[in-house]
């Protein structure tokens, strides 16, 4: 069976001394760890209305900039919870749903705003489905599995350098190719995730008892 240790998001930033000590900063106020995990959807949304609906260096710079402050309220949220000791009852819901709901906020607007609205949809439904596999993993008693090649952070960094891209792209092209080059990266890439995942989990399930 899995220990709970297990069943976080390996994240190199919560060693850093910074996370640390804004985290301490956070968990002596009255936030808790489930309205930084709710505040992660506002930033997604205001991020997808950006990259769909502000086609400018204004929106694709500020979307950017809040798909970044989606990553670090989903930093902060778990080390509050932890570290900070202000863990609920519900923490693992909202560990988990608006972590989905950001994902798909972000994704269908990626579609959108890339000109192939159809892919947007089929990479949220691909993002969905890797967290669906990753925690079918854990329900079978083995620690989550967080591989990529196109986990979350993986899919938000290649989104991040889409819309950086893309105001280098617009400036010096007049054209945005890189947000369907990312658009296709990342449902591909998350298709990849889901084989690699069910694959270990078969393995697991496979090894003599």
């Amino acid at each position: 069976m899995s220990h709970p240790a297990d069943n976080r998001r390996p994240i190199k930033a919560r060693s850093a001394s910074w996370a640390q000590r804004f985290a301490q900063w956070l968990a002596q106020r009255s936030i808790t760890p489930n309205q930084i995990s709710v505040t992660s959807i506002f930033f997604a949304a205001i991020g997808a209305w950006l990259l769909w609906r502000v086609p400018s260096l204004v929106g694709w710079l500020g979307a950017a900039a809040c798909i970044q402050l989606r990553l670090l309220c989903n930093l902060f949220d778990g080390m509050v919870a932890v570290e900070g000791g202000k863990r609920s009852a519900v923490g693992e819901l909202y560990n988990e749903f608006p972590d989905r709901v950001a994902d798909s906020l972000l994704l269908v607007a990626l579609g959108y705003a890339s000109g192939w609205a159809w892919l947007g949809w089929f990479g949220a439904l691909a993002a969905a489905l890797t967290a669906y596999v990753r925690l079918f993993g854990g329900a079978l008693g083995f620690a989550q599995d967080f591989r990529g090649p196109m986990a979350k952070q993986h899919r938000m960094f290649v989104l991040t350098i889409a819309c950086v891209v893309t105001v280098l792209e617009d400036t010096f092209n007049g054209s945005c190719y890189a947000l369907l080059v990312a658009a296709v990266v990342i449902a591909v890439g998350a298709v990849l995730t889901c084989f690699t995942r069910t694959s270990a989990i078969a393995r697991q399930l496979k090894q003599p008892k």
